[in-house]
């Protein structure tokens, strides 16, 4: 497992060092922007669902996306399907390639989709710039800028608290329908995360008091880091692909 991870990071991270640097931001706008994609899954009685994606990595006619768990679960018969924010007018069945069973990600397959990979970056510094980049309510795409707000840390005096490493929250402000957005970095287009959840306050309504609304609290947005990302790519199928 650890040499996969090993092999997982020097094929999607290293090896774009290079390319990883400040770009053009419509440059970066359409990178990213095609490397993102809406699901939809439909289950037996009509229930419906909407999220987001991205693209891992794309190999001949196949593209494997990554996206939360939960807008899976429970893990039923269900129709998943793909549209790419390039190509809206297109709709391509996914199937669920794995699910982790240590955090909230999961593996999708597309056959007959070829659209460009993310690259990848591990390390973040607080305040660094994001655009988030997803679905909102099942819509149409959306770029939201932000901000890295936190870290992932085992450092139990905040004191010693780390100001580089990984995100683990953004300040952007997110919907229902973003779960399994990307968070890329804003000046080269690198995805540094991937959006899990948001926090939610209760609003009554002034004429309805009987009546709430669930508005997302700024600055609260939770994230999956690319170093959790390639953990649970290197237990996958995609491995595969990616190390030989």
């Amino acid at each position: 497992m650890r040499i996969a991870a090993l092999v997982l990071t020097v094929a999607l991270v290293t090896s774009a060092c290079a390319s990883i640097r400040p770009r053009d931001r419509g440059d970066v706008v359409r990178a990213v922007m095609a490397s993102t994609v809406q699901l939809r899954t439909e289950r037996e009685g009509g229930a419906r669902r909407a999220g987001s994606g991205v693209v891992l990595f794309t190999e001949a006619s196949t593209s494997w996306i990554l996206t939360t768990r939960h807008l899976l679960e429970p893990s039923v018969s269900q129709t998943v399907s793909v549209v790419s924010a390039t190509r809206p007018r297109r709709r391509v069945r996914a199937a669920v390639t794995a699910l982790s069973a240590e955090s909230d990600l999961a593996l999708l397959r597309v056959e007959g989709l070829a659209l460009p990979g993310v690259r990848l970056k591990d390390t973040v510094r607080l305040g660094d710039p994001v655009w988030v980049v997803a679905f909102p309510w099942g819509r149409r795409s959306t770029i939201v800028s932000g901000v890295v707000s936190q870290l992932t840390s085992d450092a139990g005096d905040a004191s010693d608290a780390p100001v580089e490493g990984a995100a683990s929250m953004v300040d952007a402000s997110v919907s229902y329908g973003a779960s399994g957005g990307g968070v890329f970095d804003a000046e080269t287009g690198a995805l540094v995360a991937l959006v899990e959840s948001h926090r939610t306050a209760r609003v009554a309504l002034p004429d309805a008091r009987d009546r709430t609304l669930e508005v997302p609290v700024p600055g609260e947005t939770t994230v999956i880091p690319v170093p959790v990302i390639l953990r649970f790519i290197a237990t996958t199928p995609l491995a595969a692909s990616l190390t030989r």
